[in-house]
């Protein structure tokens, strides 16, 4: 049992880290035109427009909360008058907030993608192998933090995760493993870890990628010069590779037409 808390909480996040890095650079190097959100807005926008902001912006508050809760230490809010308790607070409330967004707005796309015949054609398996992930992750996230902190179910007014999970997540990142502090951790928040770092190894070969890309390049880009065709110099008409489509009927009496020309040019036979 001891080898395999070992490998739970250090070999595996250090495992599912260095897929993410390898991964990223192999698809950077070997597929940049597939570095992108395989955007499926030509064929339904109505759904999107809910539910993209929705996920994108609650997803936001997410990261941003958890970038606080597991990389700040607690003597660094109570050295600035933040208590412990009022701590509890601004973490619990607005990150149930953003995660009820999040999940309204996961909801809403996985529903657009089953529901639209169009979407769901343009469905990768990439891109159901990430929504099992993402879901997970972000499903086992909410759980915890309902169950553990806003309905209190273990009875210790909100479980104090920066007495255990955030310092085991910042030991860990600086090759100081102690798989001893996630012993006690409740099985819900051990599950949203776990799903965490699956979701960070898949990452690099979903259309997550596009979470790292920026237009950077866009504001220093040349201009496009559009050049308009001389008409003083150039025929149009002769270049015109294509007719407008026709029906049938007018199409058959526009072919007897040239037929009919063609047999009034012809010189007659001679005998």
């Amino acid at each position: 049992m001891e080898y395999f808390e070992n490998f739970l909480w250090g070999a595996f996040p250090w495992l599912a880290i260095v897929a993410f890095f390898v991964g990223i650079f192999w698809r950077w190097r070997t597929d940049q035109f597939g570095w992108t959100t395989h955007s499926s807005q030509i064929y339904e926008s109505k759904l999107l427009r809910m539910s993209s902001p929705l996920f994108h912006w609650g997803m936001v508050f997410v990261i941003v909360g958890h970038l606080m809760g597991l990389a700040i230490p607690k003597s660094w809010t109570r050295s600035v008058g933040i208590s412990d308790h009022f701590y509890h607070l601004i973490a619990t409330y607005p990150g149930a907030l953003a995660a009820i967004a999040t999940v309204l707005g996961l909801v809403g796309l996985i529903y657009r993608r089953v529901v639209n015949r169009s979407v769901f054609l343009a469905t990768s398996r990439s891109d159901k192998v990430m929504y099992i992930f993402l879901g997970g992750a972000i499903l086992s996230g909410t759980i915890a933090t309902f169950s553990l902190q806003l309905f209190d179910t273990l009875g210790t007014n909100g479980y104090d995760y920066r007495e255990t999970i955030s310092p085991w997540l910042r030991n860990l990142l600086i090759f100081n493993i102690q798989p001893e502090l996630m012993s006690d951790v409740p099985w819900q928040f051990k599950v949203h870890v776990l799903a965490g770092f699956t979701l960070i190894a898949v990452w690099p070969f979903t259309r997550l990628v596009h979470a790292f890309s920026a237009p950077v390049g866009y504001v220093t880009r040349p201009y496009v010069v559009y050049r308009s065709r001389d008409t003083r110099t150039t025929d149009m008409r002769s270049h015109v590779a294509w007719e407008p489509v026709q029906s049938a009927a007018s199409q058959l009496d526009r072919n007897s037409e040239r037929r009919g020309n063609s047999d009034r040019s012809r010189p007659p036979r001679s005998s």
